[in-house]
């Protein structure tokens, strides 16, 4: 008796699995009678083999009835109606690169694993002041479920990767510019998943201190669309075409990068590179506008002292009006070297009467790309002509270059140039 005894205890021994259990976040997954569609999904996209990988993640996961809503307003049945390369951008949305438990989270945006346009990650918005909620409407219903490569947050609907219009809209800072896209019919130009947008978004205190909206919002709308993507760190000292036009060509925005990322010399970035399916969000604390030719200057340091010189001949409000003006623009460096042929400190040793037809001899009626121009003489607003030479550059009087060309306004164009123009003695 007493060795059957023993060889039973020794069998039972041997039969003993000593071997852990796998803890993965797939293990979470099929664990749970409540994830047997998410599991499907994993494993139709081959993501159940990467959840079960080393590296530390957060799964926001859906339950089976948040799947079920998602594939009613689908109007599809099951997972075995959605393809493979439909399903992969969705699940890793849900997925996080990092292991954050609630209460390491806070409100504020985050990059999924999904991928954007541009090498960069579409973004999840966390918000915790009522519990946690993601993307403003998806209520996490149960956290922190431990797992040997992460945690999961168990959420109660399917997160969809969103366009930038999508994000603006959930956001709940934009509503005021929600509102003037929807009301402009730019909603559904903003969610082409084809596009390629950068969207400078004021929020809704940026809307509120702008005070009264013009009645045609649309051009100002636009002039905070970019139709190209642009990341911050793309983002370089300089001028970019927007949507908004002026003339049928795109009107300029200058960006400043000596500190922060400012635009038009007074706004300012304050989030950066929140990113959709397709374009990025650069949330930004004022209104811009369309600007004249005057803005143009006044925005950009370099025109410190023309703007200095516009407003002491008293042209300011004249070269603000309807125009069409072409502005050939002398940097500060040019005046600067004016002043020492002159043997003069600055704008303060000039008068207004002398100003004025130097300036107004640099201004030309109409608005004149740079393709456009012609070589030979150009009538300005002095009343005398320049003699405009089109080669391999455009030179003016035989001396003059201009160094950057098109900077577009709402009421005409500013070609940079690196000598001050005298018009000739009467």
């Amino acid at each position: 008796m007493v060795s059957g005894v023993f060889l039973s205890s020794c069998e039972k021994d041997n039969n003993d699995d000593n071997t852990p259990k796998s803890n993965t976040i797939t293990d979470v997954v099929v664990a749970n009678k409540n994830f047997t569609t998410l599991k499907e999904a994993l494993v139709k996209t081959g993501l159940d083999k990467t959840l079960m990988g080393s590296g530390e993640f957060t799964v926001f996961a859906p339950t089976n009835d948040a799947f079920n809503a998602l594939f009613a307003k689908l109007g599809v049945s099951s997972i075995s109606d959605l393809s493979s390369e439909t399903l992969t951008p969705i699940l890793l949305y849900h997925v996080l690169g990092t292991k954050a438990m609630s209460s390491s989270l806070q409100t504020g945006y985050v990059s999924s694993l999904s991928a954007g346009k541009g090498g960069k990650y579409v973004s999840l918005k966390i918000t915790v002041a009522n519990g946690v909620k993601v993307n403003s409407n998806v209520n996490v219903i149960q956290a922190d479920i431990i797992a040997s490569n992460g945690v999961v947050h168990v959420i109660d609907k399917v997160l969809l990767p969103p366009t930038v219009a999508d994000i603006a809209s959930f956001d709940g800072s934009f509503t005021t510019l929600v509102s003037a896209l929807d009301a402009n019919n730019l909603v559904g130009t903003l969610s082409n998943p084809s596009g390629t947008f950068t969207v400078f978004a004021p929020t809704d205190a940026a809307f509120s201190a702008f005070g009264a909206l013009p009645n045609d919002l649309l051009p100002v709308l636009l002039y905070h669309v970019l139709g190209q993507i642009v990341y911050s760190d793309q983002i370089s000292t300089g001028y970019v075409g927007t949507l908004s036009t002026y003339m049928e060509n795109p009107i300029s925005l200058y960006i400043d990068k000596s500190s922060g990322v400012k635009l038009n010399g007074a706004v300012n970035v304050t989030i950066a590179d929140i990113v959709g399916t397709n374009g990025v969000i650069h949330v930004i604390d004022k209104v811009l506008v369309p600007p004249t030719v005057v803005d143009l200057a006044i925005a950009n340091p370099n025109f410190s002292t023309l703007v200095s010189a516009v407003i002491k001949a008293q042209l300011a409000e004249t070269l603000s009006g309807t125009g069409p003006f072409t502005v050939f623009a002398p940097t500060d460096e040019a005046f600067s070297n004016l002043f020492s042929d002159l043997q003069v400190s600055g704008i303060a040793d000039l008068t207004a009467e002398q100003l004025s037809p130097i300036l107004l001899y640099h201004v030309v009626s109409g608005n004149i790309l740079s393709t456009a121009l012609t070589s030979g003489s150009v009538q300005t607003l002095a009343g005398s002509t320049i003699q405009v030479a089109v080669g391999s550059g455009v030179t003016i009087n035989e001396t003059t270059n201009v160094v950057i060309a098109n900077i577009q306004g709402a009421n005409g164009v500013i070609h940079v140039i690196d000598k001050v123009l005298l018009p000739p003695s009467k």
